[in-house]
């Protein structure tokens, strides 16, 4: 059974401005509304789009969410010290339930600039993944959501960051100050399709054929 959502008027604007902006990349709008609306809208990406072209597609979405300029600022002004990257995380717990569901900071293990390792408050544990639940799919999860989030804080902001869905309970972890690693050192590189929750499993299928499509 999945969970039910009770949008709050903040919630509602921000996947109605992430929405409108999911819709310039699809060429098309949803005929659903709300949150359904910006699920289908992702399925439209994907359609007829490599792996590489889905994060492309979700990467310029992100970007457009943020002018140039602030993002430069950030990149000039802001080194991914300990406070910065407890900072983002705090940030992404208040702002973006609306988006993947409840979530509560963490204190995690990252490698500081001296090479060792210090404990910080710079981790985020989504405790079920609304984007994950509502869409039941691997390749939504990896393309539209993973690597482009991770590869955006990486290139856009500066700051590393590593998510790691877990499929069995749809949980998340995210970790600022943690580069990722190459998806095919990953676990989830070899994720079957979610038999049962998406729409376009493939059950022979060894691992989600739109991860690895070219």
């Amino acid at each position: 059974m999945k969970t039910v959502y009770s949008d709050n008027w903040f919630d509602r604007a921000f996947i109605w401005f992430f929405s409108q902006k999911m819709a310039q990349v699809a060429g098309q709008k949803s005929e659903l509304a709300g949150y359904d609306g910006l699920v289908d809208l992702s399925v439209q990406i994907m359609r007829g789009r490599s792996a590489r072209q889905q994060q492309d597609a979700l990467a310029a979405v992100l970007r457009s969410l943020i002018p140039s300029y602030v993002l430069l600022g950030i990149r000039t002004l802001f080194d991914p010290t300990r406070r910065i990257l407890e900072w983002n995380a705090w940030f992404a717990s208040r702002m973006f339930t609306w988006l993947v569901g409840p979530c509560e900071l963490t204190e995690v293990d990252v490698v500081g600039n001296n090479g060792q390792l210090r404990r910080q408050r710079s981790g985020l544990h989504i405790q079920k993944c609304r984007y994950l639940e509502a869409s039941g799919c691997v390749g939504m999860c990896v393309n539209m959501c993973k690597l482009p989030t991770q590869d955006f804080f990486a290139k856009e902001f500066g700051f590393p960051l590593t998510l790691t869905p877990n499929f069995e309970d749809m949980s998340c972890e995210m970790v600022f100050g943690h580069p990722a690693p190459p998806i095919e050192e990953e676990p989830i590189y070899n994720q079957p399709c979610l038999m049962g929750d998406c729409p376009i499993a493939q059950p022979k299928a060894p691992a989600c054929p739109q991860v690895r499509s070219a």
